[in-house]
């Protein structure tokens, strides 16, 4: 006995499209079949699989990156319905609850390359900006490493956790395409390495950086950011900390030249 088709519903979709990182950016509209636990990147599958819009056009298949599929890579990062999200990790059936046709169109804050692929390159510029790293290059085995407490260790844990997926920029009113703020996401990195008791070694580096334009005292403590942030990194926290230590330290080098 052959099984009768699962579902014949369908609902649309509409797709902010660019052809190219210097072209015009236009929507496309798609009639998608639905299936039970659909999240967006697999809507975006089921429209490449077969590019026509609702008006019978023949269209090439959207651009977008996803990877890991589980929201810890960050690259499927748009805005879908109006909300910057993983696509991974946003579910077809809460959408359509909201009623209305599906809306996935790239982030706002950082250069389109292609439909909803965006170039993030400003992201990891500024980690080395502030040398997201622990440095141990040309050290050789020095024994165990100093012992933290827990509470320390659980702090970093949480820091640990941010992907690079721009969330917490895209809904940030001080990080613009076009200004130097470094915003939460690296904010909050300086916090995690400036308390790791090797990578504290560039602690003041990291906050001579805080003290540069784009750096801690453009954050308008708006908190869109940790709304928005799909690890729940307490990034208010962060930037609260962040802000203490860089203005210590800045009365510190006023008086001592260090």
């Amino acid at each position: 006995m052959i099984a009768p088709n699962e579902s014949t519903k369908t609902f649309r979709v509409k797709v902010k499209r660019q052809d190219t990182a210097d072209s015009a950016p236009y929507w496309e509209r798609f009639d998608v079949a639905y299936k039970p636990s659909m999240n967006v990147i697999s809507v975006l599958q089921a429209i490449a699989m077969n590019p026509t819009t609702v008006d019978g056009k023949e269209t090439t298949p959207p651009v977008f990156l996803s990877a890991c599929l589980e929201e810890v890579c960050g690259s499927c990062t748009a805005v879908v319905n109006g909300q910057v999200c993983q696509m991974c990790s946003r579910l077809v059936d809460d959408l359509l609850k909201e009623g209305g046709e599906i809306t996935i169109e790239p982030m706002t804050k950082f250069p389109v390359v292609r439909d909803l692929m965006v170039d993030r390159q400003r992201m990891f510029d500024n980690l080395e900006k502030i040398q997201g790293w622990v440095p141990i290059d040309g050290t050789t085995s020095l024994g165990p490493g100093p012992k933290e407490t827990q509470d320390n260790q659980d702090i970093r844990y949480a820091l640990s956790r941010c992907m690079t997926c721009g969330c917490c920029l895209e809904v940030c009113p001080q990080f613009t395409a076009d200004n130097g703020f470094v915003g939460a996401q690296v904010i909050s990195q300086v916090r995690y390495f400036n308390r790791h008791d090797t990578g504290a070694q560039l602690a003041g580096d990291r906050l001579d950086q805080m003290m540069e334009p784009g750096g801690i005292a453009d954050c308008g403590n708006a908190q869109n950011c940790v709304k928005i942030c799909p690890k729940e990194i307490p990034l208010t926290e962060s930037i609260a900390e962040v802000g203490r230590t860089t203005t210590v330290h800045s009365i510190k080098k006023f008086f001592t030249g260090k």
